[in-house]
């Protein structure tokens, strides 16, 4: 275990699989002591189970690390706050927020289901923003905060994915102001992953990364 992170407090939104999983394995590993947040759905949105973000915990703890589950829908507004509230009722405070939560949807832009353009924004957009609301709230009393978004190559466009491409540059904006907002007293960055998919559509790229939550 290293200690770049020791007593800090994290929290990583659909971290139940993929990169949401690493990150929070990853930052238990430096010392922090983590909130496992994911819904437990398919790579689909579609599903809910406990197991994911169970196994995610179980796996930190095994490694001599100190982590809790939550099984929250970030696109849920009460439910976003009761993932931060997590953080604080198990530890205290939170000091690192990840975004990570999120799924696909692929359509050509004629066919995409009104209810499906809803669900991706709700779950990426509105989700990193709600999170990202309550958790800076507590960050500014505190003086310092961390908070990192996941964007995505395919907000610079790919065939299809229009509800992806357009909620994942979303975060982009958002997070260049949220920089802005939050310098006094700490940092907000957006990352864009490339790493392998679990989806099996052959219609979507398999550099694309999702999770649920």
């Amino acid at each position: 275990m290293g200690d770049l992170l020791k007593d800090r407090i994290a929290v990583v939104t659909g971290a139940g699989n993929g990169i949401g999983r690493a990150e929070a394995i990853g930052l238990a590993a430096q010392g922090a002591k983590v909130v496992v947040n994911d819904l437990g759905v398919n790579y689909m949105g579609e599903g809910k189970s406990s197991e994911p973000a169970d196994k995610v915990v179980e796996t930190i703890k095994a490694a001599g690390g100190i982590a809790v589950a939550n099984y929250s829908s970030v696109a849920d507004e009460e439910g976003a706050k009761g993932i931060i509230k997590t953080a604080v009722d198990n530890f205290g405070r939170i000091d690192v927020l990840v975004n990570n939560a999120g799924y696909v949807r692929t359509a050509p832009v004629h066919k995409i289901p009104t209810e499906d353009w809803d669900g991706a924004l709700k779950t990426h957009l509105y989700g990193t923003f709600y999170c990202t609301r309550a958790a800076t709230a507590l960050m500014k009393e505190q003086g310092y905060g961390r908070i990192v978004n996941t964007a995505s190559h395919i907000g610079l466009g790919f065939k299809g994915q229009a509800t992806y491409s357009t909620a994942k540059e979303a975060i982009v904006g958002f997070t260049r102001t949220v920089a802005r907002d939050m310098a006094d007293y700490g940092t907000c960055n957006a990352i864009r992953p490339i790493a392998a998919w679990r989806g099996g559509s052959p219609s979507v790229p398999r550099c694309v990364t999702t999770s649920s939550g």
